[in-house]
């Protein structure tokens, strides 16, 4: 289901079922920064946030959520990875809300940095203590009803990085995986997928790791019942066929590592014995 609500408002439903929500936010990122999805899980009265971004997006979102459920419904923070677009708000959530950030392991220990010593003070204990660290390998976590599958992704990305799975209304939020660089219109489906690929391109051959990496991960996917597939940027792929489409364009593309040579890694084009 891929209803619109009106043009007012900010959030475009993907899932709405049954008292199970699965709720976009397309365009709450104002001024220069990168367009940027954030998504809203709702199930049985409880709520979860994935990649809500960094302070650009945090009082919007907060605003958004408001509409839906009250604060002390968040149960959790799903964070991909590290990057400020995916986790730089998380001392407010952990300052006004009660919830648990789920992370990987690799960055559990550093998110508390992004924290000053003034929102320290202010929670009733210690940041580390919410967040819940994912080992390599990943996990489920219950929420609702039921449950948030955490799959990992690392090295797309990042090294340490995980994409998250909702087995009832099946979507996959793959976070830089399938993103795009639109300006406008990210809630709208692929439908004309070689037209995509522009957008896509450049974005996976510079930010994907290796195509090992890449044919691993779309293997996974590819075992798993997957209607739909959102990016943390950009469009969603809809349908078991575009689905299909983008793991066989992933799994074919070089990129990362596989384009690297000596001349990346040259101490002459950085200016070195220059004035010797």
């Amino acid at each position: 289901m891929n209803q619109a609500l009106t043009t007012r408002d900010k959030a475009h439903f993907l899932y709405n079922k049954d008292g199970h929500q699965c709720i976009q936010f397309s365009d709450l990122v104002t001024g220069e920064g990168i367009q940027a999805n954030q998504f809203l899980i709702i199930d049985n009265g409880r709520a979860a946030l994935i990649d809500p971004g960094g302070d650009l997006t945090y009082t919007p979102l907060n605003i958004e959520l408001g509409k839906r459920v009250k604060t002390s419904q968040l149960d959790y923070i799903f964070a991909s990875h590290q990057d400020p677009d995916i986790i730089a708000s998380l001392p407010r959530w952990m300052m006004y809300t009660q919830c648990q950030v789920v992370t990987s392991k690799l960055w559990s220990r550093f998110l508390p940095h992004l924290a000053s010593q003034f929102i320290t003070q202010q929670l009733n204990h210690n940041l580390d203590e919410r967040i819940i660290a994912m080992p390599d390998k990943g996990g489920s976590i219950r929420f609702g009803r039921s449950e948030i599958i955490v799959l990992p992704a690392h090295f797309l990305h990042s090294v340490g990085n995980f994409h998250f799975y909702d087995p009832v209304s099946k979507i996959l939020f793959s976070g830089d995986m399938g993103a795009s660089l639109i300006e406008d219109h990210a809630e709208q489906p692929v439908t004309d997928f070689d037209a995509h690929i522009p957008h896509m391109h450049g974005f996976h051959q510079r930010y994907m790791a290796s195509n090992k990496a890449c044919r691993l991960w779309a293997s996974m996917v590819r075992e798993m019942d997957v209607e739909m597939i959102v990016p943390q940027h950009g469009s969603p792929f809809v349908g078991q066929e575009m689905v299909q489409r983008f793991l066989d364009w992933i799994s074919g593309l070089a990129c990362g590592i596989d384009l690297m040579n000596q001349t990346h890694f040259d101490a002459r084009k950085a200016g070195y014995g220059k004035h010797s």
